[in-house]
C-alpha cells in the first residue's frame, strides 16, 4: 500500500491534479446532467440506487418494477457505460488532486499520510454497487437474490469513502494553506 500511495504522490504533479480538476468538472457539467435526466424518465420520481445513500432490497425491485422493460435495459447499459466512466474519472479527480495537496502540506515531512489511497475504495464500492442493481435489474422480475441484498450495503459504504474523499482532500487543501501561510509569516519576520 505504501508503494502505490507513494507512486500517486509522485505522479500527481500540478498539471496532472489539473487534469484530474478538468475532467472531473467537464463531466459532471456536460455529462451527469444529461445522464440524470435520461434516467428520471424511467424512475418516474422514485430516483436511483446510486443517487440514494439508504435504500433497501424491496425498494430496489420496486425501482425495477417502475423503470419498466425498457427502463431496465438502459439502467444496465448506463451502468456499464456512463457509470463506470465517472468513477473512474471521479477517482483520478481525488487520487491526483489529494496527492497533490497532501504532497504540498506535508512538504517537510519524509512520509506522507496513505489518505490518498482512500478514493479507491469509493471506486471498488462504487463497482461493487453497479454490480449488485444490475443483478436485480436483469433478474427482475425475480427477487431475492444477492445483488438485493448486498446493494443497500455497498451503496453507502461508497458514499461513505467518496464523500470521505472530498473532505480528506478539503483538509489537505487546508493544512497546505495553513503552513504557506506560517512560512510566509516566517519569512517576513
Amino acid at each position: 500500500m505504501k508503494k502505490l500511495s507513494a507512486f500517486f504522490y509522485r505522479v500527481s504533479t500540478g498539471w496532472v491534479a489539473l487534469l484530474g480538476v478538468v475532467g472531473f468538472v467537464v463531466f459532471s457539467v456536460l455529462v451527469l446532467p444529461v445522464e440524470s435526466a435520461r434516467a428520471e424518465v424511467f424512475s418516474q420520481g422514485m430516483g436511483g440506487p446510486d443517487t440514494s445513500f439508504f435504500y433497501d432490497g424491496k425498494t430496489l425491485v420496486q425501482m425495477a418494477e417502475v423503470y419498466g422493460e425498457a427502463g431496465r435495459a438502459a439502467f444496465l447499459k448506463a451502468r456499464w457505460g456512463f457509470d463506470l466512466a465517472f468513477p473512474l474519472i471521479y477517482t483520478f479527480f481525488f487520487i491526483t488532486s489529494t496527492s497533490f495537496v497532501y504532497r504540498k502540506a506535508f512538504a517537510r515531512s519524509a512520509q506522507l499520510p496513505l489518505v490518498n489511497l482512500i478514493p479507491i475504495l469509493g471506486f471498488v464500492f462504487d463497482l461493487a454497487e453497479n454490480t449488485a442493481t444490475s443483478v436485480v435489474m436483469a433478474m427482475y422480475p425475480r427477487s431475492g437474490t444477492w445483488g438485493q441484498l448486498l446493494a443497500p450495503v455497498f451503496t453507502p459504504i461508497k458514499w461513505i469513502f467518496v464523500s470521505g474523499s472530498m473532505v480528506l482532500m478539503g483538509i489537505g487543501l487546508l493544512l497546505w494553506l495553513k503552513n504557506s501561510l506560517n512560512l510566509r509569516k516566517r519569512k517576513n519576520q
